[in-house]
């Protein structure tokens, strides 16, 4: 029978597992870091970064002693600047790009040095950023996640009036209910929203879902403009025998759980788990799992370690917390008893002919619960999402994040810009749209005076 329960582990062993991973710097480690840095002319950790925070200019602050410097660098470029120090892959974007490395030495810690900038203005709530004189435009932005937060924070820089409509209870969008509790602890998604919203002419509304008590023809009559950030919203299916057995989750779902808990010993987790996927999600539901006291953790992903998304920092992080990582290899069905799964078949892969194959070889594994983490896929909006064309199962849109529809954009996961599922992404798209629709309502202002 399935052995699937929560309190496996007691109150304080679980506050350790599921405190800060990487705490930030002290003041004299972060000098002696800011110090490594060769302040590049033409940086390539600049260039790799989708936001193009002035990376050799903000760590040139810090070693001079002006944090707020820093961070008004790293903001002005990145509102979710401290969200994006602590999630971002930065040894495959900006530390992977650090010239040290043709020095045979380590790159210099910039995820690192960004945190201690910008936890310094959250804990001292020193203001950056004042807003232009109302321009007295009304912009509608839909989905309050980093795409949509950071789009409403430039609209509001520049003046306009921002109502932001978001479904779930909170707003944050994946930082609040998708990135693993260990690297967003202590509520610091809420504290970096509270302070973008510092700025003022923003408003959240909860609980208002596109297509359901929300439409996008009366937005498009309410307000000036609107910016569609709304994710994909679904998930895809193994479409495997015995998917709709009990024990049988989508990690999204299994990651939120365990964020919004208010006790973690609440949250029920398996005996034996195994997790699909090869991304971020799946080495975040994996190592949560183990972390929450499962005893045999498994991450079972179809192709190799080079295929996966996931940066390699992540998978060794899996692995230095007992993740067993299986690859090549796929699930073939799932089996239970009385509606609950037990067993998981999984068969071989390989690629013939660039094409993924199935060997037949076939084995099991003992399982009480089975997180999907394969990816997300677009959730229907009805006649909403029929006004909008859509590519490849996204909102198509232009660089700047134009849609079909007049004075509408969009941008994020749900949108054709939206290509590398990152929080940095999203806050470059939010913030080029938000230009665009800036430059748009003007322009259009002085036409029609």
């Amino acid at each position: 029978m399935s052995d699937i329960k929560p309190g496996r582990l007691d109150d304080i062993t679980l506050a350790a597992h599921f405190s800060d991973i990487a705490p930030t710097l002290a003041p004299s480690a972060a000098l002696v870091e800011a110090d490594r840095c060769l302040y590049c002319y033409d940086a390539p950790c600049t260039q790799a970064c989708p936001t193009h925070i002035d990376v050799p200019a903000f760590i040139l602050k810090i070693k001079t002693g002006n944090l707020k410097g820093a961070a008004s660098e790293i903001l002005s470029a990145n509102i979710f600047g401290g969200a994006c120090a602590r999630v971002c892959p930065t040894d495959i974007l900006c530390e992977g790009s650090c010239v040290r490395h043709k020095l045979d030495d380590q790159p210099v810690q910039i995820g690192a040095l960004q945190r201690y900038a910008t936890d310094w203005v959250y804990e001292s709530g020193q203001p950056l950023f004042e807003r232009k004189p109302d321009s007295g435009f009304l912009v509608a932005v839909v989905g309050a996640g980093p795409a949509g937060l950071a789009c409403a924070h430039t609209l509001a820089r520049e003046g306009h009036k921002v109502v932001v409509f978001d479904a779930h209870p909170k707003a944050g969008g994946l930082n609040e209910y998708g990135i693993a509790a260990y690297k967003m602890a202590d509520d610091f998604a809420q504290k970096e929203i509270d302070y973008l919203l510092s700025i003022g002419n923003i408003t959240v509304r909860t609980g208002m879902r596109l297509g359901a008590n929300l439409h996008l023809p009366q937005l498009q009559q309410d307000f000036d403009a609107v910016y569609l950030a709304i994710g994909l919203g679904g998930v895809k299916t193994l479409n495997t025998e015995g998917e709709q057995l009990a024990g049988v989750l989508n990690a999204v779902d299994f990651i939120a759980t365990i964020r919004q808990a208010s006790q973690l010993a609440s949250v029920p987790v398996g005996r034996n788990v195994v997790v699909i996927g090869g991304g971020n999600t799946a080495v975040d539901a994996a190592v949560q799992s183990k972390r929450l006291g499962a005893e045999h953790v498994t991450l079972v992903y179809r192709r190799g370690e080079e295929d996966m998304s996931a940066s390699p920092e992540e998978l060794a992080f899996a692995r230095q917390n007992g993740i067993d990582v299986r690859l090549w290899a796929r699930p073939n069905r799932l089996l239970g008893e009385h509606g609950q799964v037990n067993t998981i078949e999984l068969e071989g892969t390989v690629y013939c002919d660039d094409r993924l194959l199935g060997t037949g070889t076939t084995y099991t594994l003992p399982v009480d619960m089975v997180l999907k983490a394969i990816g997300q896929a677009w959730l229907p909006l009805g006649p909403d999402g029929e006004l909008l064309e859509m590519t490849d199962g996204k909102i198509a849109t232009d660089d700047n994040g134009h849609t079909s529809l007049p004075g509408v954009w969009a941008g994020g996961d749900c949108s054709t810009t939206g290509q590398f599922d990152l929080t940095v992404q999203a806050v470059a798209d939010g913030q080029r749209a938000a230009l665009s629709i800036d430059q748009t309502l003007r322009a259009n202002s002085r036409a029609a005076a």
